[in-house]
């Protein structure tokens, strides 16, 4: 199970040979773990076989998060903030691929790796083919998209400041350097602007219902191939008035208003419990609209919950019962036991935690927003009157 890993290492002055030398060593590792496939069966989880699941482990777990936080956070907003015409049309295409494709392999690890640290520690012998096949064509496929695209980009267009500060940011990232430069370059913030001109929304045109014509947009960013079209912001509001967001995963839409999951007592949970009020909005790049939902909040009934919840995939049940959401922990690894501990537990029959469930937003305002150019948008809002119907107006951009 040895290999040699000498090979020259490119320094950080030139940021977009260190991130394919990370190719190269995410490669490296994904054959240890094809020859562990073939060296199990006969040798059983023995010395080398530990030792072998323990580089694949360090490297998946600090390593190769690293590289992805490179590309998400210095990366991909230097990337977009400077391309223009072609290449901009192309980065409109690709970012939200290669962004899903970092999501898909970092939750396919986690099934690995639960297999990987019972092999470490000499307790199994057990190695998926297909979790480890799998997890070597997405990366396989993610690596080719960036090799292709991503890195020539970056050479072509970027200036030798933009490279350093590219360098810069992830030596600091690792703790190589003291700290961040004090001004990272950057093209004028300020210009960068883009013309929409795709289509145009008329109050003539929209349906009576809100709901309505929620389903007709949000059927045409499903057939437009909107990366996650069912991904939401959902501001929530505390008790003392302060306001936090995230991302979540529209779940149900119906008469009765918009549905998701989460854990009751995470802190979007605290806050809708103190203050039962949200606002959601959909942003479809792709088609140029956005959807703005307001309106109160309640749980669904248990019977829903636990409908939903025994739909989804195990490991996802396990992650429910296993996280304390929003709550503070020491370490990956902790929380890592966690869901060891609740898979011992339960095996492939976790129940659903008290805690965990679903939330109904029932929508009183609604505002469909349609990119125009010269930004004069079109704006459509529905509201939701005393006697039940909805009023329909324009709004000025």
């Amino acid at each position: 199970m040895n290999e040699s890993l000498f090979e020259p290492v490119p320094d950080f002055d030139q940021p977009i040979a260190v991130l394919k030398h990370c190719h190269n060593r995410i490669r490296k590792q994904i054959a240890t773990m094809q020859r562990l496939l073939e060296h199990l069966p006969s040798a059983g989880a023995d010395e080398q076989a530990q030792q072998a699941a323990k580089a694949v482990l360090k490297y998946f777990n600090q390593a190769a998060l690293l590289h992805h936080a490179d590309e998400e956070e210095n990366l991909m907003p230097m990337l977009s903030a400077t391309a223009q015409g072609e290449d901009a049309e192309l980065l409109t295409q690709l970012l939200p691929k290669i962004l899903k494709e970092h999501k898909m392999m970092e939750a396919t690890w986690q099934v690995l790796a639960l297999q990987l640290s019972d092999i470490a520690t000499g307790e199994s012998d057990a190695l998926s083919e297909h979790d480890v096949q799998n997890f070597s064509d997405l990366y396989a496929g993610h690596m080719v998209k960036e090799e292709t695209h991503i890195a020539p980009m970056a050479m072509r267009i970027f200036s030798a400041e933009q490279m350093a500060s590219l360098g810069e940011a992830m030596k600091a990232r690792r703790g190589l350097s003291q700290a961040m430069p004090a001004t990272v370059p950057l093209p004028d913030i300020a210009a960068m602007r883009t013309d929409y001109a795709q289509k145009t929304l008329s109050e003539h045109d929209v349906l009576d219902q809100p709901i309505d014509q929620f389903g007709v947009w949000f059927a045409e960013a499903i057939a437009a191939s909107v990366a996650e079209a069912n991904a939401m912001s959902v501001a929530t509001v505390d008790a003392q008035g302060r306001p936090s967001n995230r991302i979540l995963l529209l779940k149900n839409v119906d008469a009765r208003g918009f549905t998701w999951f989460t854990n009751y007592d995470s802190r979007k949970g605290q806050d809708l419990a103190a203050n039962p009020h949200a606002a959601l909005l959909f942003f479809w790049n792709e088609l140029e609209r956005q959807v703005r939902i307001e309106g109160t909040v309640e749980r669904i009934s248990a019977e829903e919950s636990d409908a939903y919840f025994h739909s989804r995939p195990l490991a996802s049940r396990l992650g429910a019962v296993a996280s304390a959401q929003s709550q503070p922990i020491v370490d990956r690894a902790s929380m890592e036991q966690q869901y060891a501990a609740a898979q011992a537990k339960f095996g492939d029959a976790p129940v659903r935690p008290a805690e965990w469930g679903g939330y109904r937003l029932s929508p009183t305002r609604i505002e469909f927003w349609q990119g125009r150019q010269s930004r004069f948008h079109d704006r459509i809002v529905y509201i939701l009157q005393a006697d039940g119907s909805w009023s329909k107006q324009r709004l000025q951009p």
